[in-house]
Order: C-alpha cells, then structure tokens, then sequence
C-alpha cells in the first residue's frame, strides 16, 4: 500500500488518482499509524512552505514521514512536498523543513515570471536514472512553482527557466519533484509508474 500522506493541504486527490491509474494499491492517509505501515509513502504539496509544513507537524504527519524515509521505504515528495524535504525555503525563513536533504529552497530568478506555470522539458542527469527511465525523450512535464530545491549531488534532473533550476532530485529511497507528475500526462505516468515498481520491490 503506498500512502499519499493526507495533512490538507495540496493535489492530493489527483496524485491518489494517478498512482491507482498505473496500478498501485494507493490511498489517501491522515492517521499517521496507518501511514506507518505503508510500504511507500508520497508527499504532496501546494502553496506555501509555510503553511504547508505547519499543517504537516500539526498533522502529526511530519514524523512519520522522517521515519519513513529513516526506514528506506520509498518516498516521493511532489511540488512543496520535495521542497519540505530540505532544511527551509527563502519563502519563509522562520519555518524550519524536515531536514532529510541539506539547503535552503530559493526564488525563482528576477529575470523570468514567477511563478513558473508551464509545461518545460526535463534534462535528467546520471543521479535520475531509476527515477526517469521509460520517460519519453524529451520528457514535458508541468511546472507550477516560484522557488525551486537548491543544487548538489541528489539532483536527478534538471530545466531552464531564467537559469538551471532543479525539477527532481533523488537520493537512496528518496525521490522529489518540483514538477507536477499527476498533471505531466505520458511523462509523469512513467514516472510515478517507476515509484510504484520501487515500492513492490522494496
């Protein structure tokens, strides 16, 4: 069972429906015993950094995750949910992240329109090759965001908007896009399609 973990905030819906459209056994959880059970677990996330990680710790929610993740179950975190991964955001400076990847999310660059909502072509890296294999080439995927994951070693892919900004990272059994794959069509299908098979595996 891979749990989409249910703290109210975000697509959570549609990310549940995209997972069940390519045979997972996925459902939306917002009992944290439940959730910790789950043989994989997604983090969806729209909005704000702030008050998306305030619902998540209110929701009881942010400990399972670091759990899981501690665990080696795999773990996808969408949109704000791979930005909540890292220690904080530029957006709000007084909220602290989960803490599982090193860095600060930053703004999107002056020179461009914030928030990026468009669809973009991926350019994946060596780090992605689990998490983007089967993508079509190139691989468009639907973008939604004004900040963006800072860079080193876990990024698995990469697009240009005013810059190279980080679209997915990966790390172990931990998976992240800024992108929305539940909205990516074929390119985002595969890609979720590559979670579930990690999870079966795991």
């Amino acid at each position: 069972m891979i749990a989409v973990l249910d703290y109210g905030i975000g697509n959570l819906r549609s990310a549940e429906k995209a997972l069940q459209h390519v045979g997972a056994d996925a459902r939306l959880v917002a009992d944290p015993d439940e959730a910790a059970a789950a043989d994989g677990l997604v983090l969806p996330g729209v909005g704000g950094f702030g008050p998306c990680m305030d619902a998540l710790v209110a929701s009881g929610l942010a400990e399972v995750a670091r759990q899981g993740i501690a665990s080696g179950r795999p773990f996808l975190g969408i949109c704000v949910g791979l930005q909540m991964l890292f220690d904080g955001s530029e957006e709000d400076p007084g909220v602290a992240g989960l803490g599982v990847l090193p860095g600060i999310n930053g703004r999107l660059s002056d020179s461009v329109k914030r928030p990026q909502m468009q669809w973009n072509v991926l350019h994946p890296t060596s780090v992605g090759a689990e998490l983007m294999a089967g993508l079509p080439d190139p691989a468009w995927v639907y973008f939604v965001h004004s900040y963006a994951p800072p860079p080193g070693g876990h990024v698995a892919a990469t697009c240009e908007y005013g810059g190279e900004v980080v679209a997915a990272i990966a790390r172990d059994n931990v998976w992240g896009t800024q992108f929305h794959p539940e909205k990516s069509g074929v390119a985002g299908l595969a890609l979720l399609d590559n979670f579930v098979r990690r999870c079966k595996a795991s």
